[in-house]
């Protein structure tokens, strides 16, 4: 796996995504991501792992909502549905075009978000540890 600091020169940082690790839904979509984002751009972080814990802490998020699928660019946190439509932007192909949806409210995208991440172990499952990710893609995740 990726070390825990990508940080090693004066490179700007790659967008990491953040994720629920035991939650099935939310491994297969970093498992779609992997394997749709072919430049490798994006890194992954379970919100569990020492690094997931040290962004939330940074970004005054001790206690850490797991509920939510997050996207670093930066210094930037973006959270929920926002997170989501933002990713779309480092996906090759069509996936930018995603973007357009965030001219729909805040409030009204999070809204289905919510029920989703609310139901998500019982309608997809959770694992009772992290997976580990296939040895192809290990560079691109963050302990």
């Amino acid at each position: 796996m990726a070390d825990s600091n990508p940080r090693k020169d004066n490179a700007p940082a790659p967008p990491v995504i953040l994720f629920d690790g035991v939650c099935k839904l939310c491994n297969r979509s970093v498992n779609f991501i992997l394997r749709i984002d072919r430049t490798g751009r994006l890194k992954m972080a379970s919100l569990q792992s020492d690094y997931g814990r040290r962004v939330l802490e940074d970004h005054g998020l001790k206690s850490g909502p797991l509920d939510s699928m997050m996207l670093l660019e930066g210094t930037r946190l973006t959270t929920k549905s926002t997170a989501v439509i933002r990713i779309s932007k480092y996906l090759g192909g069509a996936w930018p075009l995603y973007m357009g949806a965030l001219i729909i409210p805040r409030f009204i995208r999070d809204i289905l978000y919510d029920v989703i991440a609310k139901n998500r172990y019982r309608w997809f499952g959770q694992y009772d540890t992290c997976p580990l990710p296939d040895p192809e893609f290990e560079d691109r995740f963050y302990t």
